[in-house]
């Protein structure tokens, strides 16, 4: 049983079961359905391009819910020191295999096992859309934890009001719901977990993709002490 699992935490943390659960059983699915995720995103690409610049040689890099190990694929032939964290073991295989010179490790992003200022980036590419909102500020006070003075963290995810829930995905039963936020709202959070936001970036959604939402992008970066 794992620490998620069980002790007075266990109903608190149900969301990362939940979520753990889901993407377990689609996995394989999943992948095949994002082969090619990043062609036909030009601003896809751009932004992790200026993340890879903010952070190259740095120290190293952890893509935070790395699911199939895409992004961090692609952050890897950009030339950074980065690795992969995922709950899913299933997603995990996928990134091992995909991937076989990264390391990809299981864990959750609300409990890194990473010392304090450890990392130059941090990446979570629609990763914290399981996360309730009332368990955001512990996410981002995470995410700041681990990243050194100077750090940069790049937060993307679907933006809006309504909530998309999936139920029986590729016929598989599990049901999960895909959190929707404000940009102002996670850059908000993001101020008050100590980030100082550098940009904001949000595209129209892209029918020719099947998108329904707009898709935000933020970097923040965490202060360095003043000289």
């Amino acid at each position: 049983m794992t620490d998620i699992e069980s002790g007075t935490g266990a109903a608190q943390n149900q969301f990362l079961i939940d979520t753990r659960v889901f993407y377990d059983a689609i996995a394989e699915d999943y992948a095949a359905l994002f082969e090619e995720e990043l062609v036909g995103r030009p601003v896809e690409r751009a932004i992790l391009g200026v993340f890879a610049e903010l952070v190259d040689g740095k120290g190293p890099v952890a893509d935070l819910g790395c699911g199939p190990g895409r992004t961090t694929g692609r952050l890897a032939g950009l030339g950074l020191d980065v690795f992969g964290l995922d709950l899913s073991e299933s997603m995990l295989a996928i990134a091992r295999r995909e991937n076989p010179g990264l390391r990809f490790e299981q864990g959750s992003m609300l409990d890194l096992d990473l010392p304090d200022g450890s990392l130059a980036g941090a990446l979570s590419w629609y990763s914290s859309i399981h996360t309730p909102v009332d368990r955001l500020p512990d996410l981002f006070t995470e995410f700041h934890r681990v990243l050194a003075p100077g750090g940069h963290l790049l937060v993307a995810f679907q933006a809006g009001d309504q909530h998309r829930h999936h139920d029986r995905p590729w016929g598989h039963d599990v049901a999960l719901t895909f959190q929707r936020r404000r940009p102002e709202t996670v850059a908000g959070l993001l101020t008050d977990a100590g980030f100082t936001l550098l940009s904001q970036t949000v595209r129209a959604p892209d029918a020719t993709l099947d998108e329904t939402s707009q898709q935000a992008f933020l970097i923040a970066r965490k202060p360095a002490p003043a000289a």
